[in-house]
């Protein structure tokens, strides 16, 4: 992705576009599979080393309060971070901790039409991510 789009996100969210903010923005949609905070740290440091990790972790939780980015939690507890805002599942590979976006709209429609069936008493349902969790296979 490049700056202009990288500003115009922050832009469309009425965010002040910051060296910092951009810093990480860049990041995020940079690293494939989903970053951790760490991953992100250090990618940035590599080109802005004078960033303090208080920043980035700041900065990362006004994009997820912003809706600009979204938290991913994996089995082992471990936050990663998803530039796709976008309606998605996940597959997650325990062993490798590697994480793929999971398009699939007849699986969408099968979930949107078990909930109305099956509504949860005294509840809202507002949206219905999978996380489909096991393990690659070499081939």
């Amino acid at each position: 992705m490049n700056h202009n789009e990288l500003q115009n996100i922050l832009q469309e969210k009425k965010l002040k576009i910051t060296p910092q903010r951009m810093a990480v923005l860049e990041a995020v949609y940079s690293i494939k599979h989903h970053p951790t905070a760490e991953q992100i740290i250090d990618y940035i440091h590599v080109r802005y080393p004078n960033i303090a990790i208080g920043t980035v972790y700041k900065v990362l939780d006004v994009f997820v309060q912003k809706q600009v980015i979204k938290k991913v939690k994996t089995e082992d507890d471990v936050m990663r971070y998803d530039g796709n805002i976008h309606h998605h599942h996940h597959i997650y590979c325990g062993e490798c901790n590697h994480i793929e976006d999971y398009h699939n709209e007849e699986l969408d429609a099968l979930l949107h039409e078990y909930f109305i069936k099956h509504a949860i008493d005294n509840f809202i349902i507002e949206d219905v991510k999978l996380q489909i969790n096991g393990r690659f296979i070499e081939q």
